[in-house]
């Protein structure tokens, strides 16, 4: 179910200066857990027989588990059913959770100067509301109005759902808002929904183009910043 905590959500923001509200991706991009999925993802496979290929792992990167576990299902041949794999990723991955995890760098920073100016953030991620709230642990919950888990939609991203669904609790604008996210399934959410996005990239390229900022890190990212998305017009449709 969709997280609500107590703060600025639905109230009016339209003489604010864009963004509205900020959309933030957790794995790759708050915390540094990319390679904790692909690690969870080898050794699950690895007993049940199978070895996973880097190849794979650009593929995986950045989805839901619905695609990445049923494509890694079906390039393996591997005989286990969605759901048992679903439930023995997850599994692993909390487990790994447990031993600590590291907040991307400029992460921290960002977060605070957000709350400072009051400006709403939400989190957007494709992973499961279990994973979700055990990692919300480790960023702060209080850093955020909304969350929404992969789980708590029917179609999580690349669809725009899980944007649209976050700008709509906010009481935003898509087109006033900025998504942060680093994997091409992330991008291709928040665009589709029509926001604003910054990308930093954990595993795959990502190339600049209209409406979209790419940047090596977090690292010196404020509202100041992401002010200057606004600069310049995006193109007509």
């Amino acid at each position: 179910m969709t997280t609500v905590l107590p703060g600025s959500a639905g109230s009016p923001r339209s003489a604010a200066p864009a963004p509205h509200a900020v959309l933030l991706d957790m794995d790759g991009t708050l915390v540094d857990t990319e390679d904790f999925w692909w690690d969870a993802e080898v050794r699950v496979f690895a007993e049940l027989g199978h070895t996973l290929r880097e190849e794979d792992r650009r593929v995986v990167v950045g989805g839901p588990m619905t695609r990445s576990a049923n494509y890694l299902i079906e390039v393996t041949g591997a005989d286990i059913a969605y759901e048992e794999l679903a439930e023995r990723l997850n599994a692993a991955f909390l487990a790994r959770l447990d031993l600590g995890v590291t907040l991307m760098p400029g992460a921290a920073e960002l977060l605070a100067d957000l709350a400072r100016h009051r400006v709403p953030a939400a989190l957007v991620s494709a992973s499961h509301r279990e994973v979700v709230d055990r990692m919300l642990r480790a960023i702060g919950a209080e850093h955020f109005a909304l969350t929404i888990a992969g789980d708590d939609l029917t179609r999580t991203k690349p669809h725009p759902d899980p944007y649209l669904m976050a700008a709509i609790g906010l009481g935003a604008d898509p087109a006033a808002c900025v998504a942060v996210e680093d994997t091409a399934t992330g991008v291709a959410s928040a665009e589709a929904a029509g926001c604003r996005v910054l990308a930093v990239p954990s595993i795959a390229a990502l190339e600049p183009a209209p409406g979209r900022t790419v940047v090596d890190s977090l690292r010196g990212v404020n509202l100041g910043f992401l002010r200057g998305l606004w600069a310049e017009p995006l193109p007509p449709a």
